[in-house]
């Protein structure tokens, strides 16, 4: 490749500017826990947040817009909106959170930049760097300097291009990807990576459901959930496994709601009681409104972390002792069952009970329960299954419960994976991995007229790495908070010192933003609900795909938040012009700028989405074909696999607990919206360690205590200052923190088998009596 301006091999580090958030506590308020999630608190929280934010007049347009047929879509989680009927306020608490933050009226220009240092915006927490506003026009770090300053949009591209290009190979760049980048944007981003020379291609879901994707592409050959809405509302049974819909996804509670309603049993299985599986008050219902709550889980498993392996193992060993299994699906539809129940019998009902930290009884009920009836079986799951070692070899226990039933590739049965942000499946779909199928590769190429290359990429821990060790020298990032979404936040935030270039699209501040390297760029975008400054009307729209693959239509209403903003399509777009030029056959600032256009070129490379430009007109949009619901297996021996795993579980020595990071109420992914925590009981405060109240008793740790968190993993230590310590109803030897916070502990190298995601949800520690308490 031609270079442009030479640069050094590893650029110099900022060691001034801390990874992590500051270690300062905000005043803790405790209440006791909630039993019911919504109701009256959520709908007041959710006007206290958009008008608060937003103000009457942009506040209401935002939330009257919110998930509406020719509305855009809730830029927070991927829950699909109602197939009929769609009520004047079809958005949760959570989505007003997040649409209060994008729509605020406070803006980070360039006068912010030129008051305060990097330095200065590193020590706001990040609530306040959220709270802080939009970011209103491209500014640049440039080396060695303190503070960020203005940039021309061209003169960013120069930048980003010159950089590109100096590469010893295109392998030397990183391009990372967040969940909400649009399908126009996604696609159009990858086709970049590629014309430009490589797979790295790392993305969120590489850290959340990438075991989801693996456990299922070697059983039923699709990674995507095989269920629609209708399914979940008419089902027998639904387990919900290591998901905490009332935080995380609240819009799901009303289909829940619908299901126990025409007679559905729901069985919750998750160390901590969550609200949100054991009751829900519908706000637009009277019965809500008056604080009446119907109850939604009839069971609830408090299992071990990381004990769900044996848990399903059990359930399935008493399908097959109880002689209840579907044998002419089997012989049918599938391959492997032979080993498979010779496996099951081996286990020993001690060492399930054991390991899951139920018993025995509980297992058989919970077998018989999924088997009854027309065995109209769904399984919840997210990252509570997802982010263990075990995590790929887990999945697919859930998927061999459900071909022994035969509870797939029929209505209201099946499997659903319940993704997180509002468009992560989507970006795979248009091509964001770091190892494509090679008739993907092939059909872009033929497509965009270029040679695409074979080398499988980076992901996301091999991203890091690679920085780290100086390999990765360029770090672009569609979105996202990347130095708080990965794990191990000290190694995380060294990788990224040791880039020449660190590129940022995105709508506001994160900390991100203040660990960079030798020069960091921030290229500001539109959101979710804004109009593009001087295009308007029916046709200029994006789209996005549900955790369901539904295919629709999200129109910008709001006026932008800054006249200097881009889209994200035409901000990748003009960076592909800038650095391929004449390499490249593809008329980039065309696509950047006219949608329909990206979507024909999609059309013509992903199958599913055949006329999509008249499809997605349409109200509601279209599903994408699923082969696993129609009972045809894409895998190599041509049926639906059972998967054979010996029985695993972490193990921690006397003096270790095992701990979860997770969200708080007042979050979404990494973007905190306040310092509240209310279904579990916590105000005012982020920096908690939640423990069983024996465990606090055995370490002499009394209620509120401060502590110090520590890990260890192959004879390294990771340490987590400063956190206060919360007896809470969960099974002994459990504990749970926020993450980012705690994303310290979770060490680079511990991930789960065949997916490699990290394993954030089973991290060994050691808790003691803080050395810096006050």
């Amino acid at each position: 490749m031609p270079a442009a301006v030479p640069v050094p091999p590893i650029a110099p580090a900022r060691p001034s500017i801390p990874a992590q958030p500051p270690e300062e506590f905000t005043g803790i308020e405790v209440h006791d826990p909630k039993t019911s999630a919504a109701g009256v608190p959520a709908v007041a929280n959710s006007l206290k947040h958009v008008y608060g934010s937003s103000g009457l007049v942009r506040g209401t347009a935002a939330m009257l817009g919110l998930n509406q047929w020719e509305g855009f879509d809730c830029p927070s989680c991927a829950w699909p909106d109602p197939e009929d009927h769609r009520s004047a306020f079809e958005f949760c608490e959570n989505g007003a959170k997040a649409i209060a933050s994008e729509t605020t009226k406070k803006r980070v220009g360039p006068e912010f930049f030129a008051q305060f240092s990097v330095a200065e915006i590193a020590k706001l927490t990040d609530y306040e760097m959220d709270q802080a506003g939009r970011i209103t026009q491209p500014v640049i770090l440039r080396p060695g300097a303190t503070h960020y300053e203005a940039i021309s949009w061209d003169d960013a591209f120069r930048v980003v291009a010159d950089e590109l290009n100096a590469l010893a190979s295109p392998d030397e760049a990183v391009f990372y990807t967040s969940g909400r980048a649009t399908n126009e944007a996604a696609f159009l981003y990858q086709l970049f990576v590629r014309e430009y020379g490589t797979n790295n291609l790392p993305d969120c879901s590489n850290m959340c459901h990438e075991s989801s994707g693996a456990a299922m592409g070697q059983s039923v050959g699709v990674g995507k959930g095989t269920v629609t809405l209708h399914d979940l509302e008419t089902a027998e049974t639904i387990l919900i496994i290591g998901q905490n819909p009332g935080t995380n996804h609240p819009r799901m509670l009303s289909s829940l709601q619908k299901a126990v309603g025409q007679g559905t049993e729901i069985i919750a299985i998750n160390p901590m009681k969550e609200a949100g599986l054991t009751g829900f008050m519908h706000p637009q219902q009277v019965k809500g409104v008056l604080g009446m709550a119907t109850p939604l889980a009839k069971q609830f498993l408090q299992v071990r972390a990381n004990g769900d392996q044996a848990l399903l193992k059990g359930i399935a060993k008493t399908l097959v002792e109880d002689g209840t299994i579907d044998r002419e699906f089997i012989a049918q539809h599938t391959a492997g069952f032979a080993d498979y129940e010779a496996h099951l019998r081996t286990l020993d009902w001690a060492e399930l009970e054991r390991v899951s930290g139920i018993e025995k009884a509980v297992m058989e009920e919970v077998a018989r329960t999924c088997a009854r009836g027309e065995r109209k079986l769904i399984t919840c799951w997210a990252m509570g299954l997802t982010q263990h070692k075990n995590a790929v070899a887990t999945i697919q226990e859930i998927v061999n419960i459900h071909l022994m039933l035969g509870a797939l590739g029929r209505e209201s049965a099946g499997l659903c994976p319940v993704r997180g942000h509002s468009n992560v499946q989507g970006d795979r779909t248009m091509g964001v991995f770091e190892k494509m199928p090679e008739w993907f590769m092939a059909k872009l190429e033929r497509e965009f007229q270029f040679t695409a290359p074979r080398k499988h990429g980076y992901d996301a821990v091999a991203a890091i790495k690679a920085m780290h060790q100086g390999e990765a020298k360029v770090f672009y990032a569609l979105g996202g908070n990347f130095l708080q979404a990965s794990p191990d936040t000290e190694y995380t935030g060294e990788a990224l010192r040791r880039c020449n270039l660190t590129v940022h699209i995105c709508t506001k501040l994160n900390r991100s933003h203040v660990v960079t390297g030798r020069t960091g760029l921030i290229l500001p975008c539109y959101g979710r609900s804004e109009r593009e400054n001087g295009k308007s009307g029916e046709d200029h729209f994006c789209t996005v795909e549900n955790s369901m693959s539904v295919v629709h239509a999200s129109h910008g209403k709001l006026a932008a938040a800054s006249p200097h903003l881009l889209s994200e399509p035409e901000i990748v777009a003009r960076t592909a012009a800038a650095t391929l030029g004449s390499r490249s056959k593809t008329p980039w600032l065309k696509l950047g700028t006219d949608y329909d256009k990206v979507r024909e070129r999609i059309e013509r490379v992903v199958p599913g989405f055949e006329n999509f430009n008249e499809r997605v007109r349409k109200p509601g949009g279209f599903y994408l074909p699923n082969t696993a619901r129609e009972l045809k297996w894409v895998t190599a021996s041509g049926k639906a696999n059972f998967n054979t795993h010996p029985l695993t579980c972490v193990q921690p020595r006397a003096d270790q607990l095992v701990l979860q990071t997770f969200r708080s109420h007042d979050q979404f992914n990494t973007t905190v919206y306040g310092l509240n925590d209310r279904y579990r009981g916590i105000g005012n405060e982020r920096r908690i360690v939640f423990m069983n109240p024996g465990d606090m008793k055995a370490r002499e740790i009394s209620p509120l205590a401060p502590v110090d968190m520590t890990s260890e993993f192959n004879g390294e230590t990771r340490v987590a200052n400063r956190f206060l310590a919360i007896p809470y109803d969960m099974p002994a030897g459990c504990a749970a923190a926020y993450f980012p916070e705690a994303n310290v502990l979770v060490p680079i190298d511990s991930y789960a088998d065949v997916s490699l995601t990290p394993t954030s949800k089973s991290v060994l520690i050691t808790v003691r009596p803080s050395v810096s308490a006050e």
